[in-house]
């Protein structure tokens, strides 16, 4: 396991403050488009409105001159509404004499010779009156005016204001509850990242401590008086081996870094999978025979596909690494490559220790190194067993860069079986250079 066995790190308090800020923007925006559809709805309702109040008027000073009568303003009664009917100088026809305002609006219909609409004020109210002149059946000239207040509009506006208010209320409870999880969920991504990386920097500083801490005590014990020359060598090569390590760990998390950030240039050809696995079978049998482990190759099939040489053969090699690293003594590691008709197949097996089965499914976690005991075969170097745990990780980004899958299949104390399948290669295909995504 890793150094800190897989716990996630607190939560930053700036995502918190993060999520806040964005339920604030959700809020504030949802607000103003409240406000401003609510400016909107309220001009045309009050349009509407006072276009219905006016329409009402027309009709009952329409009414009056139907009638026809010059007591028809003391026949005819129409509720919150206030008629006169006037002479063409805004007396009054047959009642007492009306306000001033009613006379001049009486006079002045008369001389323009068609109806008027004006708005009043008298004591604070809001009086909307309609003059519309005209003449009776005996020639006489009269002005019929319809009056009414505009209370009418305003227990209307708050009616209005006081359900679109509720509304817009409940529509702001919910939009800030719908925001703050809007936010999480935007968040969360950011919060995976930061974990991840706080894992991957925890991990990694573990791992290059140890090899540093082994250079530092070699280097000062072999400072601390005179030796012979053997020690000397002896102390040097164990630098020498310790800082081999330290630079494969440095290659791998560069490596990794490079690939997360999607700067690491692929080459996209035509390769032969059996070719590239072949060349690294040599390299491997170096390494298997200095730790007796028969490294058996098969008859391969040749498996055209579409890759970056390099990096396929670093797979193959990080695999066979792996195979002989947790194989015994006198055992055997087998390598194959096949073709089927929908994938090029690389098939790496072993006859080692296997892995427990609740482990098979971490074994592509960075810095995973499982079961201790693993590493610890007898009469091994240590510092050659052991590794970043970072190898699979880098060889699952491989296969999945290229367009793969692979696999682990494992038995303890029966061996391991790594299954690697690529899609076959495009016809003709040519050269390019992409970067990793």
């Amino acid at each position: 396991m890793s150094a800190n066995d897989g716990r996630s790190p607190a939560i930053p308090r700036s995502l918190d403050r993060l999520r806040l800020r964005l339920t604030a923007w959700y809020v504030g925006t949802f607000f103003a488009i409240l406000l401003l559809l609510g400016i909107g709805m309220f001009a045309a309702i009050t349009a509407r409105f006072d276009r219905e109040l006016d329409d009402s008027l027309r009709q009952a000073t329409e009414e009056l001159r139907r009638l026809g009568r010059a007591d028809a303003a003391d026949g005819l009664h129409i509720p919150e509404r206030t008629l006169y009917l006037t002479d063409s100088s805004g007396q009054a026809v047959g009642r007492d004499a009306p306000a001033p305002w009613i006379q001049e609006l009486a006079r002045d219909a008369w001389q323009r010779g068609r109806p008027k609409l004006i708005v009043h004020t008298v004591s604070e109210r809001l009086l909307r009156a309609t003059a519309k002149p005209f003449r009776l059946a005996n020639g006489q000239a009269v002005v019929a005016i319809a009056v009414a207040d505009e209370i009418e509009l305003e227990d209307k506006y708050a009616s209005l204001i006081a359900s679109f208010g509720a509304a817009a209320f409940v529509a702001l409870v919910l939009v800030a509850a719908g925001g703050w999880l809007l936010a999480r969920q935007s968040t969360a991504p950011v919060e995976r990242t930061i974990a991840h990386m706080r894992r991957f920097m925890a991990d990694a500083a573990h791992e290059l401590r140890t090899p540093l801490t082994v250079i530092r005590t070699r280097a000062e014990v072999a400072l601390q008086r005179d030796r012979e020359p053997e020690q000397y060598v002896q102390s040097l090569r164990s630098i020498e081996r310790e800082t081999e390590r330290l630079t494969r760990i440095v290659e791998d998390l560069l490596m990794l870094a490079r690939a997360d950030a999607g700067e690491r240039p692929i080459e996209r050809r035509r390769v032969f999978l059996d070719d590239v696995t072949s060349d690294a079978a040599e390299t491997a049998r170096v390494m298997a025979d200095r730790r007796s482990v028969r490294l058996d190759v098969e008859e391969f099939e040749e498996a055209a596909v579409n890759g970056d040489p390099a990096l396929l053969r670093q797979l193959v090699v990080i695999l066979l690494d792996n195979a002989i690293k947790f194989t015994e003594p006198g055992g055997v590691v087998r390598l194959g490559v096949r073709t089927e008709a929908s994938s090029a197949t690389l098939i790496v097996s072993d006859t080692g220790l296997g892995i427990a089965p609740e482990q098979l499914g971490h074994v592509f976690e960075r810095f995973y190194r499982g079961d201790p005991s693993r590493t610890r075969a007898p009469g091994r170097d240590a510092s050659l067993s052991e590794g970043a745990g970072l190898g699979l990780s880098i060889a699952q980004w491989i296969a999945e860069e290229h367009g793969g899958t692979i696999r682990v299949e494992s038995d303890l104390g029966v061996g391991t079986r790594v299954v690697v399948q690529f899609p076959p290669a495009t016809p003709e295909l040519e050269s390019s250079v992409l970067s990793s995504s």
